[in-house]
């Protein structure tokens, strides 16, 4: 299953970890490192000093390849860029801004960058300033998303660019990597069904949200604030949707989901906080490790292309 991103990143299978803020810690992204995908930390809101505890337990547990996802809103960005370069992370991965003053010392340590987008215009101005590959996520992911489908955003991303593309949103077995791989996608992104797995260390609430979710518990908010967000549905979802169709201010908005993807993922608050997940939560049923998980996924993908001249 080699692919230009297997080649890119030094890794076994074209399958990458979502940097999930809050979720996306050392030891989901050694596991999924391990069982030859690409693991990432996700950085999120975090100071630097702690992604870099995180980079250096990150490597306790594994010699393979793993990266970091910055969110570029961050007030420390700037300082977790340094350490990216400083603790010779193989990976970077961006998002909520443009990386580019950052590439020239990335470029300098070694670091391959590949900025998430969500639109042809972001992706051709990631490629002149010097991105090895992208993330195209369509709005069927979790968290903070765009406008397009993964069905018609992959492929015009790819049409656009000369730099390999990895499919993301939308993605739960081996049927959505192939058909990433017909749109031309060279990899693919998942975030939701690592979000199970055994080595990650959400609370088991959020976990258990997760498994019994059907295909209509999905719900975007701040669409009226330009900044829609997918998680499943709850009591703040539905207290949240009340208030933007009653015209609510952004700040009174802002207060009811402050603090509420740590509500979920530390405290275990499915119903107050924000339990971010794609919609591809209908069809994630258990729990497993990450190295069953990868193993099931390359199986599934493998029976429905293997030979028809996607990957070696």
């Amino acid at each position: 299953m080699r692919t230009e991103i297997t080649e890119l990143l030094g890794i076994e299978y074209p399958i990458v970890q979502g940097g999930m803020a809050w979720v996306a810690e050392y030891h989901l992204a050694a596991a999924v490192s391990n069982a030859g995908g690409l693991g990432l930390i996700g950085a999120g809101g975090a100071p630097a000093e702690w992604v870099r505890d995180q980079i250096k337990k990150a490597k306790e547990l594994t010699d393979k390849p793993f990266g970091v996802n910055i969110m570029l809103m961050n007030p420390e960005a700037d300082a977790i860029a340094k350490v990216v370069a400083e603790e010779g992370v193989k990976v970077v991965t961006t998002g909520a801004g443009n990386p580019e003053k950052y590439m020239a010392m990335w470029k300098e340590a070694g670091v391959k960058v590949i900025p998430v987008v969500a639109s042809v215009a972001l992706a051709k101005r990631m490629e002149r300033c010097g991105a090895d590959a992208l993330v195209a996520e369509g709005c069927e992911a979790g968290g903070h998303i765009g406008e397009n489908t993964t069905m018609v955003l992959v492929p015009q991303i790819v049409d656009a660019v000369s730099i390999p593309v990895i499919a993301a949103g939308g993605i739960a077995d081996g049927r959505g990597i192939a058909a990433a791989f017909m749109l031309g996608a060279r990899g693919v992104q998942m975030g939701t069904n690592f979000v199970v797995t055994d080595e990650c260390q959400v609370h088991e609430n959020y976990k258990k949200c997760i498994i019994k979710a059907r295909d209509i518990d999905s719900r975007v908010t701040g669409r009226s604030t330009g900044h829609p967000v997918r998680a499943l549905r709850n009591k703040m979802t539905r207290e949240y949707l009340r208030l933007e169709q009653e015209g609510a201010s952004f700040e009174e908005l802002e207060k009811l989901t402050l603090g509420g993807l740590r509500k979920a993922v530390v405290d275990g608050d499915v119903e107050n906080g924000s339990v971010m997940a794609g919609q591809i939560a209908g069809m994630v049923k258990e729990e497993c490790t990450c190295k069953e998980l990868i193993e099931r996924l390359v199986k599934e993908t493998d029976a429905l292309i293997k030979g028809a001249g996607f990957y070696e």
